[in-house]
């Protein structure tokens, strides 16, 4: 047994301290930590057991405790007392610092500063960072960095111990210090409910518990609104603009543990400070975040003001315009198209809609082609990098995200262009509007100037977006808009079976398996229980698919699974596949649950306006960096860094949920159904998945749940009030 110092008052109770070899396990919301630590007098690592708001190795611990002969685990410290110390000997100094605990020093420069400070180089660093810039290799611009993660080191762990001396999580420690920074504690004790509001990942349990260890009473009026904010928060997340008053009292009782009269006064107060809207829908009394409001008012008005006065082009004669778009691109239109193109060269504001292969591009094309024909300009734009690059490709004008082409400016949390700075264009088409949630329509439309004209292009059959509303099934459904809608499927697209098949799940009717050996580009696998699905689901995309179709398992093959959880859940098929793809899997870096490592797919779970990556956004991660602690990731061909701490926007991406795929498309599909999704088995969620692949979709999966999923057509079940306002714009 190795060296330690006996306590007095209990002889059990011993004193150990050393720096972690290991970190074997350490749980991000409780703190509960497992360490393999080199203590003094011992030839092996020993284990400690304990709890600590963060750790890594090369940093020094001291613990009191006892030590316990564990019957599985064999013998271990068990520490009562468990702290981070700053090492003592130079070696340990030196260690401590070539472990990438502080950003901007790694093994060489670790060295570099033993050997000119030794023992004193923590006082250096701290009291007289000057004298790093004497040192070969350290210039300006890296000493900034030493000093800074010095500084943010000392916070945050004053403030992952303030947590977790409340009771909760420090896994958000960073964000907070980022968001706050020194001020970050004294915000946090004077209202804990802010965290909510102002920090990812941060719910308002997390804040109500830090709230109850500061005194705050169960039935505060503070408590009682961050409650009713996060409720109706909470509702909007489900796609809702509004909630019934009904609804909103009683899931805040329930969440609150209160009476309805506290809860009835916090929505009365809300609504007085402006940050609730009351409305009625449909003759029932709602209630908004009064951003949603303002959202959904602004896309009314912006359409009533849009749909206002004659295209740009002029009345322009069909048959002539259609000879020009032949002459032009030698593309012949049919004869629905030619009246669909007769309705949008007379509309200001208009919809096209229509599943795959039924030309939607074509008519686009055409309404180009005869707009830059008469020196028009145009801006095209989609809510996604793919759909964006996809839209490019097929109509040969340049098309950005809607948020490059509004140009987010971080500094304000805006856009540049906006109703009192509108964009530069006689027409802008939107490609994939059936994603777009309504803050984000509202910002759109609110650009688009008087004088243009707009074109909305989407699948109104599809999921609607990930966020709050359903604009564009709305803008459809108020009657007031031009809508054309193509249904023809056209030869060329006809003799693909995913296309058939989208069609036929589309209309209720169950889609047509291949028959005979010949190869298609559709295929139902019948399966039997979860297992049997995960593990044909494993084969195919493994081994089946790349040698029958030569298709690349990571860069072309995607997953698409109704949800997070379960065995057929992103998480759990994510940690499959990233075994059997990834041959670097667990050497990286991990965080927040999760192993990032050199060529996994990733995917971006939020907007971040920043970086100018965005929610749905697939990427590899190209290289991670321990020593300046950054992960930096390719989204086709854009390099992006992340540093640890901002790990938890970025998911595993070999298998996505099909919400997360609005707006891609992929070469080939793989697409597990089972009756536990039955709660997200329903047509337009099938529907959008298969319409996801390009050249390839393959279901897996139980014939009743993909019965339920073609039966069950649900409509958007949102409840919000568009259609109406748009109504009574007129």
């Amino acid at each position: 047994m190795p060296m330690q110092e006996p306590l007095s008052a209990d002889p059990k109770t011993e004193r150990l301290s050393g720096a972690v070899e290991r970190v074997v396990f350490h749980s991000d919301e409780s703190g509960f930590t497992v360490l393999r630590t080199r203590v003094r007098g011992s030839r092996e690592p020993v284990t400690v057991t304990g709890y600590l708001a963060a750790v890594a190795p090369g940093e020094f611990v001291e613990c009191i405790g006892e030590w316990s002969n564990d019957r599985t685990y064999g013998l271990q410290f068990k520490a009562k007392e468990l702290a981070v110390v700053p090492p003592a000997t130079t070696e340990g100094i030196e260690k401590y610092l070539a472990s990438g605990m502080v950003k901007g020093i790694g093994q060489h420069f670790a060295k570099v500063l033993v050997k000119a400070f030794g023992k004193d180089v923590f006082s250096v660093i701290e009291n007289e960072p000057k004298k790093l810039r004497s040192l070969p290799g350290i210039g300006k611009k890296r000493t900034e960095m030493i000093i800074g993660a010095w500084q943010e080191q000392q916070v945050v762990r004053d403030i992952m111990v303030f947590l977790q001396s409340h009771g909760v999580g420090t896994a958000r420690a960073v964000r907070i210090y980022k968001t706050y920074g020194d001020q970050a504690i004294t915000i946090v004790s004077s209202n804990p409910y802010r965290l909510v509001l102002d920090i990812q990942g941060i719910g308002f349990k997390t804040a109500d518990t830090i709230a109850a260890k500061l005194g705050t009473l169960s039935d505060s009026p503070v408590r009682a609104r961050a409650g009713v904010r996060h409720v109706l928060q909470e509702i909007s997340s489900e796609g809702h603009c509004a909630a019934t008053r009904e609804r909103l009292t009683a899931d805040a009782m329930e969440l609150l543990g209160v009476s309805e009269q506290v809860v009835e006064r916090a929505i009365k107060e809300e609504i007085v400070d402006s940050g609730l809207v009351q409305d009625e829908i449909n003759g029932t009394p709602c209630l908004y975040l009064a951003s949603l409001y303002r959202a959904e008012s602004s896309v009314a008005a912006s359409v009533r003001r849009l749909n206002n006065g004659e295209p740009p082009w002029g009345i322009t004669d069909v048959e002539e315009a259609a000879g020009m778009v032949e002459t032009l691109t030698g593309l012949s239109l049919s004869a629905s198209q030619e009246e669909a193109l007769k309705v949008a060269l007379a509309s200001k504001f208009l919809v096209i809609t229509g599943g795959p292969g039924v030309g939607k591009t074509t008519l686009v094309n055409a309404i180009l082609r005869i707009v830059r024909f008469k020196k028009l300009k145009v801006a095209l734009c989609a809510p996604t990098g793919r759909a964006a690059k996809r839209l490019s490709e097929s109509t040969g004008f340049e098309a950005k995200t809607i948020h490059r082409l509004l140009e987010f400016e971080p500094r304000s949390f805006d856009f540049k262009h906006g109703r009192d700075n509108p964009l530069a264009t006689d027409l802008v088409v939107v490609d994939e509007s059936s994603m777009i949630d309504v803050l984000l329509m509202s910002k759109l439309l609110a650009a688009v100037p008087d004088s243009a004209a707009l074109i909305l292009v989407g699948d109104a059959d599809q999921l609607p977006s990930v966020g709050p509303g359903a604009v564009l099934e709305d803008v459809i459904a108020s009657n007031v808009v031009p809508v054309v809608r193509l249904t023809e499927i056209f030869r060329q697209a006809a003799e693909s079976r995913i296309i058939i098949n989208a069609h036929r799940i589309n209309r209720g009717e169950m889609p047509l398996n291949q028959e005979g050996k010949g190869l298609t580009d559709f295929y139902f696998v019948p399966a039997g229980e979860p297992e049997d699905i995960r593990m044909k689901l494993l084969e195919v995309v493994l081994k089946r698919i790349p040698v029958k179709f030569g298709f690349d398992p990571v860069k072309d093959i995607q997953v698409l699974t109704p949800m997070n959880r379960g065995g057929l859940g992103t998480n759990a098929l994510n940690t499959a596949l990233q075994k059997e793809l990834n041959l670097k899997s667990g050497s990286g870096v991990t965080r927040f649950g999760t192993n990032y490592s050199e060529g996994d797919k990733v995917i971006q779970l939020v907007n971040n306006y920043d970086k100018e990556v965005f929610n749905g956004d697939i990427g590899v991660i190209a290289s991670i960096n321990e020593e300046d602690k950054v992960v930096t990731v390719d989204f086709d061909r854009r390099y992006v860094e992340y540093e640890f701490g901002e790990l938890d926007e970025l998911a595993l991406a070999y298998a996505t949920s099909i919400h997360k795929s609005q707006g891609s498309e992929y070469p080939a599909v793989v697409i597990p159904l089972a009756m536990q999704h039955y709660m997200l088995l329903q047509r337009n969620l099938l529907y959008t998945a298969v319409t996801r692949g390009r050249k390839l979709v393959m279901i897996i999966g139980q014939t009743k749940a993909l019965g339920m999923a073609v039966r069950n057509r649900a409509a958007s079940g949102r409840l919000t009030n568009l259609a109406d306002k748009i109504r009574k714009e007129y």
